[in-house]
Formats: structure tokens, sequence, C-alpha cells
């Protein structure tokens, strides 16, 4: 493992040692399967949040409120309707998806884990909810928190995960290396790129994922338009298809079921996708997969 520091041993200097500086342009080319110059997956975040505690909010006003009946209901949504509706149209275009799951959102709705299963959805970790972030653990502490988490996901979806999202993109300084020892492989947190790459963690990778292409990001935070997203998201197709003639690049679209799901912006998921797999260069994979094809290529 790597000496990569505890919570103790943070870096006196404020500098990052968990990956190397890498210039895209100086890297060995990625070659994806059969000659697709795009690996594309969609990350479906399927959350749970208390009800003691703010979060992710479209009303900031009533936010520290508890409860919070105007937010809380509007995140409840999601794995009530929203999911459903973006369940259909990934069926509709043949997308699998890649599932940011809370170990609690596991055990609370277990039909939106049979509905996954039942379509071979790869299963990421994603903390125990998102009301609890991954930040002011003791190695021990953390070390039987990741356990529960992925022992607990592993029990509702059939399959150990391979991959880690931290609620809110959190870690602490040892979170790396402790899931390196639960046997997961690739964490999504460091945002830094468009191809995956190695950590100075044996045996672990990072692969894209994106807080822009998100529609947090742009519909709650921007308060973008349907049309908008459509746009977008053919635009960062279109920029990286163009650089990947000599190397491979990721294209994640990142989605939450509160968001993505309101009726009014399905069909604006449906162009967006519909764009996407009917281009002849694009791989329809999951965040699983794409890792795994990394690591192997590196053998």
């Amino acid at each position: 493992m790597t000496d990569q520091p505890t919570r103790d041993e943070q870096p006196s200097d404020g500098e990052q040692r968990l990956y190397d500086y890498s210039p895209i342009v100086d890297r060995a080319p990625i070659r994806w399967p059969g000659g697709a110059r795009i690996a594309f997956y969609l990350a479906l975040n399927i959350e749970h949040y208390r009800v003691d505690r703010p979060a992710t909010s479209v009303f900031p006003d009533t936010a520290a409120f508890t409860p919070d009946p105007l937010n809380y209901g509007w995140r409840d949504y999601g794995p009530r309707v929203g999911v459903w509706r973006l369940v259909e149209s990934l069926d509709r275009h043949g997308v699998r998806a890649s599932v940011m799951l809370n170990s609690d959102a596991g055990e609370r709705y277990p039909a939106i884990v049979r509905a996954g299963r039942d379509r071979d959805w790869a299963w990421i970790a994603h903390g125990r909810n998102n009301s609890t972030f991954q930040t002011g653990l003791d190695r021990d502490e953390e070390r039987r928190y990741l356990t529960e988490v992925v022992e607990s996901i592993e029990r509702t979806t059939g399959r150990r995960p391979h991959g880690w999202l931290g609620p809110a993109l959190t870690e602490t300084f040892h979170t790396p290396e402790l899931l390196a020892d639960l046997g997961l492989s690739y964490l999504l947190d460091w945002t830094n790129d468009d191809q995956p790459y190695p950590l100075n963690v044996a045996g672990m990778y990072s692969v894209p994922y994106t807080v822009e292409l998100n529609d947090i990001s742009l519909f709650v935070g921007k308060s973008l338009s349907g049309p908008d997203f459509v746009q977008l998201v053919k635009d960062q197709l279109a920029q990286l298809h163009a650089e990947s003639a000599e190397s491979g690049r990721v294209l994640p679209l990142v989605l939450h079921p509160f968001v993505m799901g309101q009726a009014f912006r399905a069909r604006y998921l449906d162009e967006a996708l519909e764009h996407i797999a009917n281009h002849p260069d694009v791989w329809l994979t999951t965040s699983d997969e794409i890792a795994a094809h990394y690591a192997a290529s590196r053998r």
C-alpha cells in the first residue's frame, strides 16, 4: 500500500500524493472495445436522505428546518416516481445504469434494486446516505464504516461493488487505501480527467466522473433549460470525439431521479440519450467495465 497520509499525517506542505501529474497529451493511447472512441456511462444516483438534516435543496430558505417538507419531499420524489421515468428512458435507448448507491437506499428501496438487477446495472458504493459525509473519521472508524457500507450493498444487490463515490464526493486521506483493502478497484471522486488513470495505491484507479455535466449543477445550480441540457450533451460528445482520434475518452453523464426524473424534463433526456446511443463511435458501457478494461490494458 502507499504511504498516503492519514488524518493525523496530513501533508504539511499541502500537496496531494494520491496521484501523479500526467498531461493527457503525453500518455500511451487508450483503445476501447470495438474501435469505439468514446466510452459513455450514465451515473444514476440512488440516494437516501435523513429527515433531520439539511441537504441538497431547491428552496434554500427552508433547508435548515426540521422537518423540511418542501425540500425533503422534492428529494423523495426520486425513489417514488422520478427513477421509474428514468428507467423507461434508459431501456428505450439500451443504456445500463452505473448506480451510485447509498447503502441505506439499497436497504430501503428494494424495488429499485430489483429493477437494476433485472437490467444488469453496475453498483457503485456511495456511502451510507447522502446526509453523512466522508470526513472527520480516524482510520479505524472509517474502516468499520466502509466495511458496513460495502457489505450492505453486496447483501442487497447480490454483488460486491468495485467502485466508490463518496457522498458529495468526500473522502479522508486514507479512504483509497481502506477501499483497496476491501477489494474495491476504482474511485470516482477526483473529477480531474477525461481518461482513467492509476492512483498511488496498489490496484486502485481513478475513473472520470463529472460535477459539470450533472443535472444538479445544470438545473439546480445554473437553472438551465431542457434544450440547454441537450445541447450541452451534444457539445461535450462532439468535443471529446474530436480529441479522441488517437486515444479514447470517457463521457460520464450524472443524473439524480429527483432532478432529471421530473416529468417536464423527460423528453430532453430522451433526446440526449438518442443522440449518444446512435453515435457510431460510442461504447455504451458502465463505470465498472471502463475500470476493468483500462486495468487489463495496463497488464
